[in-house]
């Protein structure tokens, strides 16, 4: 009898326990302004290699798949007096629901149901501390059918400019579960570029940090606001790229970055970078070790 009534004691604590987090497994888009789409269509099939498929989330909008679970989402410029071309980044989780209210069980403002889209995906999106888009998507129960892009056919990374790198944190990391993974900067004195991988895979998000009252015009802004493809090696890419004349109008050439791997920096025709970095340094990073595993 005492065990039994133990037991009922305990159910309201366990009725109202916080949902657990469901995996964050990796980054799943990058959603992009573009003016001419038909010349942003021709940067990513004909450089960089992407699948061009329909977006099922927004009819005036495209998708660049380089695999069949990542892609760069295009859609049309509302506003070409803004510098500003990054609409939001986007994460990959297998429940975005029990995501959402998982979220929600922390206070975190989110949508009162998911969207669903017309491949069976579903997603949310909420505001992170300084107010930029912030989507989890989950898969449709059956993917496009994506052939493997010679290029590259992973996006490791997305980064975008935030100014308050404390507020950030507690969302990624207090709240998400993100993990530190790299920092520096131009200067080995500066933090200027911090990443963290996400809970349960090896893709990152990258804090582009600008102090605040700083001007930010379209140049810096696509700089900043950028996702990277991953490669093995970045003299075979920069090789199909230039054998295929697929570099018109890119003025850099393969670089070694402060983190120690090789990069190369594209720009698509808004001026937005889409970085190819190698998967592993050549040696040791400036300004902090690498905390977690390398992408594989």
């Amino acid at each position: 009898m005492r065990s039994s009534l133990l037991a009922l004691a305990l159910l309201p604590a366990v009725a109202g326990a916080e949902p657990a987090r469901p995996p964050i497994t990796g980054v799943s888009h990058i959603a992009l302004y573009a003016a001419d789409p038909a010349a942003a269509e021709r940067f990513y099939v004909h450089d960089l290699g992407a699948v061009k498929g329909e977006d099922p989330q927004e009819p005036k909008g495209a998708r660049y798949y380089f695999s069949p679970t990542q892609f760069v989402e295009i859609l049309p410029v509302s506003d070409m007096a803004s510098p500003n071309r990054l609409d939001h980044i986007a994460f990959a989780t297998p429940d975005a629901e029990r995501l959402r209210a998982y979220l929600a069980a922390r206070k975190w403002s989110v949508p009162a149901k998911l969207s669903e889209g017309r491949d069976g995906s579903r997603w949310f999106i909420v505001l992170d501390p300084e107010g930029r888009r912030v989507e989890f998507l989950q898969p449709p129960p059956k993917l496009p059918d994506v052939p493997a892009n010679p290029l590259s056919a992973r996006i490791i990374h997305v980064g975008y400019i935030i100014h308050d790198r404390a507020a950030e944190d507690r969302f990624f990391h207090d709240i998400l579960g993100f993990r530190p993974y790299w920092f520096g900067g131009m200067r080995d004195d500066q933090v200027s570029w911090i990443s963290q991988q996400v809970p349960d895979g090896s893709d990152w998000l990258e804090y582009m940090v600008v102090g605040r009252g700083e001007t930010v015009d379209r140049r810096l802004a696509g700089i900043l606001d950028h996702f990277s493809l991953g490669v093995v090696n970045i003299e075979a890419a920069y090789t199909q790229l230039w054998n295929g004349d697929r570099l018109t109008g890119q003025q850099e050439a393969p670089k070694i970055g402060r983190d120690a791997k090789w990069q190369l920096n594209l720009y698509d025709p808004d001026g937005t970078r889409a970085e190819m970095m190698e998967l592993q340094a050549i040696g040791k990073p400036c300004c902090s070790p690498f905390t977690a595993a390398d992408p594989r």
